[in-house]
């Protein structure tokens, strides 16, 4: 009885410390002028990804007789080259490298926070073995991989963010295994061992809350990192097929046409940019708000 109250009150006390920090999180990021106009930009964006298609009169993949036009008042973005809406189209595409891009961010966290937290606070011959792994997916070239597994396996979004998620979740891992080794020798752990928490309370009540600001940002730039290897793979013809559209195989259907008809290739490859500038500010103003020696209130 008297060691559950001791784990209990340690457990009260860092919710209220978690409250706190999040209060001052928030002012931190605040400040951070360029993070808060990035989360503007991609609320925007991805609530504009999802409504537009529904509001066009054009579905995405429907044939109109209006062949390669350039933009006009019925077809604001222009027209491929069997007439399709290419408004509708690059929305519908940006829908699904989001879609992507978040999944293989979600995936990577949970893999990555999963073995760096196990290597780091058991060590031993666990720590070795997950560490080998991760040098072993490290020293291979990651295009490659990237190459072979989406020749084999790629073809749909599903897929295609497996393909993602197996390549990117080292990167996560690190991080953790590293916060874990440092975190796993402090006193609050020692307090929470001695008052008789399990290993998994400690590691996941205990440990895993005071690294989630790390793993909150790295998980911030893998969207962006995802979205530029998906529309890698789509522009060499390994990623996404059609007729499902993304951003990447927009611009890489488009190719052909850069001379004649440069906004083709202009704007799904904008949007590309966009997103990306966007995310990494917003990893930026993370890192700063959740970090404050990082050099957090910067504008």
């Amino acid at each position: 009885m008297t060691d559950t109250r001791h784990v209990s009150a340690i457990d009260d006390s860092i919710e209220t410390e978690a409250r706190s920090f999040g209060r001052q999180v928030w002012d931190r990021f605040r400040r951070h002028k360029l993070a808060v106009l990035a989360a503007v930009v991609l609320v925007v964006l991805t609530v504009s990804f999802w409504v537009a298609p529904a509001l066009s009169p054009y579905e995405f993949d429907e044939i109109t007789p209006d062949f390669r036009q350039p933009p006009t008042a019925a077809h604001p973005f222009g027209t491929d080259d069997i007439g399709r809406d290419l408004l509708v189209r690059t929305f519908m595409g940006g829908r699904f490298s989001i879609r992507i891009a978040l999944l293989v961010a979600l995936s990577t966290t949970l893999i990555g926070t999963l073995l760096g937290a196990v290597a780091g606070y058991f060590g031993g011959w666990i720590d070795a073995l997950v560490s080998q792994i991760i040098n072993m997916v490290l020293l291979v070239p990651a295009l490659a991989i990237l190459l072979v597994l989406a020749l084999k396996w790629g073809s749909s979004p599903w897929s295609i963010s497996i393909v993602l998620a197996a390549l990117l979740w080292t990167r996560i891992a690190r991080v953790v295994r590293g916060l874990f080794l440092q975190y796993k020798e402090q006193e609050f752990v020692m307090a929470a061992r001695s008052a008789g928490a399990r290993s998994g309370r400690i590691m996941f009540r205990h440990i895993l809350p005071n690294v989630m600001g790390p793993v909150v940002v790295e998980t911030t730039l893998l969207v962006g990192t995802a979205i530029i290897l998906e529309s890698t793979l789509s522009f060499l013809g390994l990623g996404v097929q059609f007729p499902t559209p993304t951003l990447g195989n927009l611009v890489a259907e488009a190719k052909g046409a850069i001379d004649s008809n440069p906004y083709r290739v202009l704007l799904p490859g904008s949007f590309v940019m966009l997103i990306t500038l966007s995310i990494n500010f917003l990893g930026d103003g993370l890192r700063d708000a959740l970090d404050p020696s990082s050099g957090g209130g910067r504008t």
